[in-house]
């Protein structure tokens, strides 16, 4: 069981690219990506935070490239896991080259940043060699100095030229192969950014509120800046970026996507704040709750609600739910319906057997 939104979004038709065996853009699934924050030197810690990220359910994860130390143990790194790696590269066109090489299945560069044309197109030949896509990556942090020069300061206008400065760069070597962001750490010039981006190209775009800030801070940042722009269709890849675990940025990334309707993965869990009225501890046991299911992939919705008041109506619309009740009586529903009465010592224990043999049945089915 799940609801239908009120309003359908309806996502800008893009450019279909594909970074190693991740489509982006089109009517491909907006993915989730994330950053290590690891020595990329070090082969064996990067390796493990990279599998962190896919357990937590990164589609696509960027590595900091930022010697030829890092891109030769990139292909050490590739060699370990599965899922596409984006080689962040900045300045140094060597450093894409090897990247591409060592087998990066994109390479994330600002090509005005590299220097000449000739070592813009040894990356675009070097990245064609080994089917290898790039993310024109422009930050509000890092414009070129005749753009700020011409603007006075970073502003959508700025940010959208560099873009646009970068394509014809590319599309001028016949290279199309690319996806673009136009980054800030300001919610208003990065949403205005994009927008008008995405009235000038059909490239895929990849999202993100750049330098958000702490767990906190940066979560709501992100959400409001990425979520305002896929709710008016644009966006074909996020990036959460907090100064936090990188897995949170995963969690957060499908959070964002979940409350638009426009992706599903693991439990989503709908509760109350919790308040006089409650039959239960609702916050604690939402917190054990997490952290129990946390395993789970597949899309299942779970209500847990302290008391009668929202209880019912709540539970109607998820495929399992939790209502608080009077003297140690609280109700389970499935499907939507009331099901049977459980007491609290036993409640937590029967929600995650519930959830997990309905996560059977989606495998199964």
């Amino acid at each position: 069981m799940s609801v239908r939104p009120f309003r359908d979004i309806v996502r800008k038709k893009t450019k279909k690219i594909k970074v190693g065996k991740i489509y982006v853009g089109g009517d491909s699934p907006i993915s989730v990506q994330s950053m290590t924050n690891t020595l990329t030197t070090n082969v064996d810690k990067t390796v493990r935070q990279i599998n962190e990220l896919i357990e937590a359910g990164a589609d696509i994860v960027r590595v900091s490239c930022p010697d030829k130390e890092s891109t030769l143990s990139l292909k050490k790194i590739i060699n370990q896991v599965n899922v596409p790696i984006v080689a962040d590269i900045h300045f140094h066109y060597k450093r894409a080259v090897e990247a591409a090489i060592s087998g990066a299945h994109c390479l994330r560069i600002n090509p005005g940043n590299i220097g000449s044309k000739e070592k813009v197109r040894e990356i675009l030949k070097a990245a064609k060699d080994n089917n290898c896509s790039l993310r024109v990556g422009v930050n509000a942090g890092s414009l070129e100095k005749n753009l700020l020069e011409k603007y006075k300061e970073p502003c959508p206008e700025a940010l959208v030229e560099s873009a646009m400065n970068n394509v014809k760069l590319l599309e001028d070597e016949n290279f199309f192969n690319f996806k673009i962001s136009v980054k800030s750490s300001d919610v208003f010039l990065t949403t205005k950014a994009y927008r008008l981006l995405s009235t000038k190209c059909n490239y895929p775009l990849h999202l993100g509120i750049t330098e958000a800030g702490s767990l906190t801070t940066g979560s709501i940042k992100s959400s409001l800046g990425i979520g305002l722009l896929l709710m008016e269709g644009i966006g074909d890849t996020i990036r959460v970026s907090l100064s936090a675990d990188p897995v949170e940025e995963v969690k957060i990334g499908y959070e964002i996507l979940k409350s638009l309707n426009l992706r599903h993965r693991g439990v989503n869990i709908i509760s109350c704040p919790s308040c006089a009225r409650q039959g239960f501890p609702v916050i604690d046991t939402v917190k054990i709750l997490e952290e129990k299911l946390s395993h789970i992939k597949e899309p299942i919705t779970l209500s847990i609600i302290g008391c009668v008041v929202n209880g019912p109506g709540e539970a109607a619309q998820t495929q399992i739910g939790l209502t608080g009740g009077g003297q140690d009586n609280h109700m389970m529903y499935i499907s939507g319906v009331p099901h049977h009465k459980v007491p609290s010592n036993k409640m937590i224990e029967e929600v995650v057997e519930l959830v997990e043999k309905k996560s059977k049945e989606l495998r199964s089915s």
